[in-house]
């Protein structure tokens, strides 16, 4: 029953986790969106927090509510998010494709100018919604997996959310995530009581960080984050990876505590951009391929977290510290493609993310689409409003 009991559980997480930073990124004001979706990919470290103090809490309870407790309290955050959901609006772009464009401006207006329908930015941000939507109705092929492959533009699009799906879980966090206790065995701490400690405080440190870090996606732009992240990372690992190897060959609580220190200056890098992988691959989809896309990136995710749980713990039996070699040699590789293939989109309107990804020709003949339906009467004025906005 309780394995089921997971089961239902992790199903109806992974809905949630697909669809709440889409939801976010389409009914966010433009000005909020980046800051909002990238603290959205951060929170998974608030219930991080609070499932690591509950267990150390819970840890000297001599009977099965020592696990029962922390399994329990996930189901309170479940029914308060059953209580919460009604009140949570629609993406006006659901209520366009089902022909309710009343309910979508209404929408628009109460969240983004406090029920001025009439007010400049929402008469925007509607044109740019029904237009986008006439498009894509109009579009030969739309929302299709195969279109990934149909272009140069969003097979790069395809690599680039695989990839951040895979470096997403593994960049060596998988180890700390679910195997700390092992690594804090090869250093000399065993404790039960002193590794739920570590852990809290490692989780409370990567809360205060993710949070911290999402206020500056906009100011630092997306590239020098990423990688002076995955740059950061790699050093840390190196370091940690020659600390763990003298530990073995000569044990002692100096080199354990320098362990220990670089999983937290690890983290602090890891925690720099594990925000952005709600907000970037949002940001350099379009509308039609959105949800798929952000769907690939958690599927790859996923195939890394199975490695992760499969892998990992035999690896770590079996060759201990050398296995760190290859997350070294992985965080290498993810600084060379985030560096040749990712791209800067901050402050970018749509149009200029389209022609990077599929060249100047591509973005006119959009805007000349857009025109085009524009004089159909299906929104007018939206080339007006688009330049005046990215103006």
């Amino acid at each position: 029953m309780f394995v089921g009991a997971r089961f239902l559980l992790g199903f109806g997480d992974i809905i949630v986790i697909c669809t709440a930073p889409l939801l976010i990124t389409e009914i966010a004001p433009a000005q909020d969106r980046a800051i909002l979706v990238t603290i959205s990919g951060a929170t998974y470290h608030s219930g991080a927090f609070i499932a690591a103090w509950t267990t150390y809490g819970t840890l000297k309870i001599k009977s099965d509510w020592s696990w029962r407790t922390p399994s329990l309290i996930q189901g309170v955050f479940t029914l308060i998010m059953l209580a919460v959901v009604w009140w949570i609006p629609e993406s006006p772009r659901y209520y366009v494709s089902r022909n309710e464009p009343e309910k979508a401006l209404k929408m628009l207006a109460y969240y983004h100018a406090q029920g001025d329908d009439s007010d400049e930015v929402v008469q925007v941000e509607f044109t740019e919604i029904t237009t986008a939507l006439a498009m894509e109705k109009n579009a030969e092929h739309s929302g299709s997996y195969v279109d990934f492959l149909r272009t140069p533009g969003n097979r790069k699009r395809l690599l680039i959310i695989i990839s951040f799906g895979l470096f997403a879980q593994w960049s060596g966090n998988g180890l700390v995530s679910y195997y700390l206790n092992l690594i804090m065995d090869s250093i000399g701490i065993k404790d039960p009581n002193q590794q739920l400690l570590i852990n809290g405080a490692l989780t409370s440190f990567n809360l205060a960080t993710n949070l911290f870090f999402s206020f500056f996606v906009d100011k630092c732009g997306r590239r020098p984050i990423m990688l002076i992240s995955s740059a950061g990372m790699m050093v840390a690992f190196v370091v940690w990876t020659i600390l763990s190897a003298k530990y073995s060959d000569h044990a002692s609580s100096a080199l354990g505590s320098g362990v220990l220190g670089m999983i937290f200056i690890y983290y602090l890098f890891y925690n720099l951009k594990s925000g952005l992988i709600a907000s970037y691959t949002t940001e350099i989809l379009p509308y039609s391929m959105r949800a798929k896309g952000y769907t690939l990136m958690e599927f790859a995710m996923y195939i890394a977290l199975f490695f992760n749980q499969y892998v990992n713990p035999i690896a770590l039996d079996n060759i201990k510290w050398r296995y760190y070699i290859f997350y070294c040699c992985f965080l290498a590789v993810e600084v060379v493609v985030i560096y040749f293939f990712y791209v800067e989109t901050r402050y970018m309107p749509l149009e200029e993310i389209t022609k990077i990804f599929d060249g100047e020709d591509v973005a006119t003949a959009t805007n000349l689409e857009m025109e085009k339906i524009g004089e159909n009467g299906k929104g007018t004025s939206t080339v007006i409003h688009i330049e005046e906005a990215s103006a």
